[in-house]
């Protein structure tokens, strides 16, 4: 029997491996070394169990993602638990490559190549390093590549991300005052679109709905929710509602504070409560007088409809009609004898 397990690595990148229960429990954080593309990787444990295979079953990221549940068979293996020899190495792999950052940063200007490197990764037994850079257009990189390969010694790869891909990978403070939502917590970056900020009512302004990496803010999504519930319980802004002071229209709401706005057109504006404007409303539609059933009227008899009268040319055209039935009925045969040519 074999358990699925989540194994995230430097940075937002993660993998889904198989761990024989037999060889005992994996706790949550603990390092393992797993196998990886030609080679040897060192992760640390993020979620064990059904968790992991619930979230590698909703995974799209690889081909192993659109199965559900999971083919463990197809999932690589956790070869074993970490040592404290195996961390070390991979702590002094991490120290050196932001040197190697800026290396390939400054051979790729001497390239003439537009592109911004970001960051640099060490796999853990050194057989693979792959260099992170952002570009907006397509980058002919097969030289530098050719170049780090001989310096390296090793199999490069220079992989395109985006910026908030980058900004995940190098984290940093937001607005808020918190580290970047995307580095710590978020792990899925889900597609944010500008309608989301309008059914928040929040300002068009780039520079104030916009995060570290320039795009809009990734709260702007898993806080949508929440504003269309909380915004069900309240009355749309424009409305005209029957309250005690008349008809008062809705002028805006507050959700956190769970206030409306209202303006009458003789009394002015007013702000209250939501639990009273509710108690409003109710009050005001019980003192409405209850409309009298009207008397049902005994249905008129319809008028009975004049024969139609046929005129020539229509009588005429339902003869030629009923001739041409009779002819593809009877057939060509039976049409009479033909009239003697003069």
């Amino acid at each position: 029997m074999t358990a699925t397990v989540e194994v995230r690595f430097k940075g937002i990148r993660k993998g889904y491996y198989r761990w024989p229960e037999e060889n005992g429990s994996l706790r949550v954080r603990s390092p393992v070394v797993v196998e990886a593309e030609r080679g040897l990787d060192l992760g640390y444990i993020s979620a064990v169990g059904e968790l992991a295979a619930k979230k590698c079953g909703s995974c799209t990221g690889c081909a192993v993602g659109d199965t559900a549940p999971p083919a463990e068979a197809q999932l690589a293996a956790v070869v074993r638990v970490a040592g404290e020899g195996d961390v070390r190495q991979a702590e002094d792999l991490r120290r050196g490559e932001d040197e190697i950052r800026r290396r390939v940063a400054e051979r790729a200007r001497s390239h003439g190549l537009t592109m911004k490197v970001s960051d640099a990764e060490w796999q853990w037994d050194r057989k693979k390093l792959t260099v992170y850079f952002t570009a907006e257009h397509r980058v002919d990189f097969r030289a530098l590549v050719r170049e780090l390969a001989a310096q390296y010694h090793t199999r490069i790869e220079l992989r395109q991300i985006g910026v908030r891909d980058e900004a995940a990978r190098l984290t940093g403070v937001g607005r808020c005052g918190r580290e970047y939502c995307c580095s710590t917590w978020l792990t899925e970056l889900s597609p944010i679109s500008l309608s989301l900020a309008k059914d928040q009512h929040l300002s068009l302004n780039p520079a104030q709905i916009s995060g570290g990496c320039g795009r809009l803010l990734c709260c702007l999504r898993y806080e949508h929710d929440f504003y269309l519930t909380q915004r069900k319980r309240f009355p749309k802004e424009g409305k005209t509602l029957r309250t005690a002071r008349g008809a008062e229209k809705v002028v805006a709401v507050d959700i956190f504070r769970e206030r409306v706005f209202l303006r009458n057109e003789e009394q002015g504006p007013r702000t209250v409560a939501l639990v009273d404007l509710q108690a409003e409303l109710e009050t005001a539609a019980a003192a409405l007088p209850t409309p009298e059933p009207r008397p049902q009227e005994p249905p008129v008899p319809a008028a009975p409809s004049e024969p139609s009268v046929a005129t020539p040319a229509a009588e005429g055209e339902r003869k030629k009609r009923r001739r041409r039935r009779r002819r593809r009925r009877d057939g060509p045969g039976d049409a009479g004898p033909s009239e003697p040519v003069e």
